[in-house]
């Protein structure tokens, strides 16, 4: 499938694949090294996942502490922003730093060539010195494999796609996942409809004054400790555990924050567990998490069996002009939240920036 202007391939020092979060830390620092670069984003608007996540999603730390680099998020008059406060501020970052972001561009493949990596799209083609892929997880989310899934005859929904508990008012639904979204989704279907809460084992509640700036600080903590060569302070409450936000402790003081370990397999009407009951079931919400988007990646061959690529300071191993920025704890501490993608970003465009000067002293 081609069209009028995809013959044409455009060059470009640096191609950064996505137009979330991550994307925009690194546009910041590379703009700051007056590095020539584009963003490709394949969603219509901006704001990245912030777009597609449920209505009533708020960030668990205070807007001082969800800020990207060279703007403060803006204070709001709630103690944590809603998703609405943050693709506001995602959206004004892109036009107060002059972000040249393409949208929506589909990324179908990068591939190699002697000169760059050609980043191929359905509008068009860019020959790139460099490539920054941070296309982050919520293309892919992650449901597990349960016997007799495929016959039951309810609904189900990834938390990527639920969006308000309206819909299941009065159904029994079952919630499945014990981390954060498992818990927030928990507390507002709760009040609607009759839910049951399944995790693996008993989730981890973080004490009620813990948000996520003190998550950070400790994954802080523990980034400084590993990068001096220290043991990992491994203080107990990492970013996976349950933040106790308003809805949350809500659910709690209403007594339905409590779990059950999982079923065994699906029926056509619901589930059965393991001592052999059986529940009739409406629906079921999978807060199962994502896996990393890596899909146009594949042409590379860099994605290991984990579902990952293997890097060193978020520089791909196997194809060393290839970066991987905010896709989770393998990519760098914290890198997957607001925050804690600045430490990625900057690290990742200042080792750009040593690459392509690199290339220049090479030319002659």
């Amino acid at each position: 499938m081609s069209n009028s202007n995809s013959s044409a391939t455009t060059p470009i020092d640096v191609a950064v694949i996505g137009g979330g979060q991550s994307a925009l830390a690194v546009s910041w620092f590379l703009r700051r090294a007056g590095i020539g670069y584009v963003v490709l984003d394949d969603q219509p608007a901006p704001g990245g996942a912030w777009q597609h996540t449920w209505d009533s999603l708020h960030l668990f730390s205070p807007a001082q502490w969800s800020s990207l680099p060279g703007w403060l998020m803006p204070p709001t008059s709630e103690q944590y922003p809603s998703r609405d406060h943050v693709i506001r501020y995602l959206t004004e970052y892109e036009k107060r730093y002059e972000i040249p972001v393409r949208r929506p561009v589909d990324v179908t493949s990068v591939s190699r060539r002697d000169d760059g990596l050609l980043v191929s799209a359905d509008k068009g083609a860019w020959l790139a010195k460099a490539v920054v892929s941070a296309t982050g997880t919520w293309g892919h989310p992650y449901i597990p494999d349960y016997p007799g899934q495929g016959g039951f005859e309810g609904e189900q929904l990834h938390s990527a796609h639920y969006r308000s508990p309206e819909r299941f008012r009065g159904k029994d639904v079952l919630v499945v996942g014990g981390g954060n979204s498992g818990a927030q989704i928990l507390g507002e279907l709760s009040q609607v409809c009759h839910t049951t809460w399944v995790t693996l084992e008993e989730p981890t509640f973080l004490p009620d004054d813990v948000d996520g700036r003190v998550l950070f600080e400790r994954a802080t903590e523990r980034w400084k400790a590993r990068s001096e060569g220290r043991p990992d302070p491994a203080l107990t409450g990492g970013l996976g555990d349950v933040v106790m936000v308003p809805p949350v402790r809500e659910a709690r003081e209403r007594g339905v924050l409590t779990s059950v370990r999982p079923f065994t397999h699906f029926v056509n009407d619901g589930v059965v567990w393991a001592d052999g009951s059986r529940s009739r079931v409406d629906a079921v919400i999978w807060c199962t998490g994502f896996r990393p988007a890596l899909e146009h990646l594949q042409a590379l061959n860099v994605v290991n069996v984990a579902g990952r690529v293997d890097v060193v300071e978020g520089r791909s191993v196997a194809e060393p002009r290839l970066w991987l920025v905010g896709y989770g704890e393998w990519c760098g501490f914290a890198s997957a939240t607001l925050i804690g993608v600045m430490r990625s970003a900057r690290s990742t465009a200042a080792q750009i920036n040593q690459y392509l000067t690199s290339l220049a002293e090479q030319t002659p």
